[in-house]
């Protein structure tokens, strides 16, 4: 006897947040198969892969853009992501990492101000990449510092990401002018010594990062996923991406980075990440193991 579809339908309106949050393990086990279709569906169609991204994040994330748009179940995310690139980019501003702001973790900076930028002053001219960049809010910091040091002029900063919303953000560098605060007090607490306000002009509401520190910035589209070296850097930044990524696409992406920096170069993670256990760890040195600074050995 074929069992009754319907009679496990829910009544008609928003799906209950238990119904996602909880799932059955027949639900569990139908949901892979969805995800596994959707991503083989977005590396076949654009060419995108997040097969070694971590498998509770990517479930998350995807999740909340099939509740963004408003359907039931993930696998009806399938026929829009194959057929409306403009559907596929705003998916990516789900499945990228774009929790950042200025001066983020202003400890970090404080080392970046105390321990690296001694080092780099010392040579004529310095390259620093800044990958996931995300929204630009790091990328706007690092320039903000080397300014405030006397660098900037001597830097030429390389800022990618792999979403382009993000990316085209980051590169008009406005953003809403009640952010500033914050930022403003990130940078007090980082070591900053001059006003914040002196970095951006308001105007309606907004606040656009003045041109000086944008000019030093070279804005461009990178996979760390699928994309090779980006050419010999004195500074990687690259915080709070790798946890999203699995053992695999990690080891990938610090090998890549240690390919792209000069020797006696820095790479700078985020604090919840570790060179520890790579294949690559033998290859550095700890600046400071807290703020999960190391310098590739000359």
């Amino acid at each position: 006897m074929i069992p009754d579809a319907t009679a496990r339908r829910p009544l008609p309106g928003a799906l209950p947040d238990s119904a996602d949050t909880s799932p059955e393990p027949a639900g569990r086990e139908v949901g892979a198969i969805e995800i596994s279709l959707l991503l083989e569906a977005i590396r076949r169609r654009w060419g995108y892969d997040f097969a070694h991204y971590s498998p509770a994040s990517l479930r998350r994330r995807l999740d909340q853009a099939r509740k963004a748009a408003g359907l039931a179940h993930l696998g009806d995310l399938l026929s829009p992501i194959l057929h409306d690139r403009d559907f596929f980019d705003r998916l990516l501003s789900f499945l990228s990492v774009t929790v950042t702001e200025m001066f983020r973790d202003p400890p970090c900076y404080r080392a970046i101000r105390d321990s690296l930028v001694p080092v780099l002053k010392t040579y004529p001219f310095i390259k620093i990449w800044c990958a996931g960049c995300a929204t630009g809010e790091e990328v706007y910091s690092l320039a903000i510092l080397l300014h405030e040091e006397g660098y900037l002029d001597r830097t030429r900063l390389y800022a990618t990401d792999f979403n382009k919303i993000s990316l085209d953000t980051a590169e008009k560098g406005i953003y809403p002018e009640r952010l500033m605060p914050v930022y403003a007090a990130n940078h007090r607490q980082s070591g900053g010594r001059a006003a914040f306000s002196d970095y951006y002009t308001p105007s309606y509401g907004f606040a656009r990062m003045k041109s000086f520190l944008r000019d030093r910035i070279t804005f461009s589209y990178h996979n760390l996923v699928t994309d090779g070296v980006f050419g010999e850097m004195n500074l990687i930044s690259c915080r709070n991406v790798l946890i999203y990524f699995d053992k695999t696409l990690q080891d990938r992406v610090l090998d890549l980075f240690t390919g792209a920096l000069r020797h006696g170069g820095y790479l700078w993670l985020g604090t919840k990440e570790s060179l520890m256990f790579s294949a690559v760890a033998p290859l550095y040195d700890a600046v400071d193991s807290r703020q999960k600074i190391y310098r590739k050995k000359a």
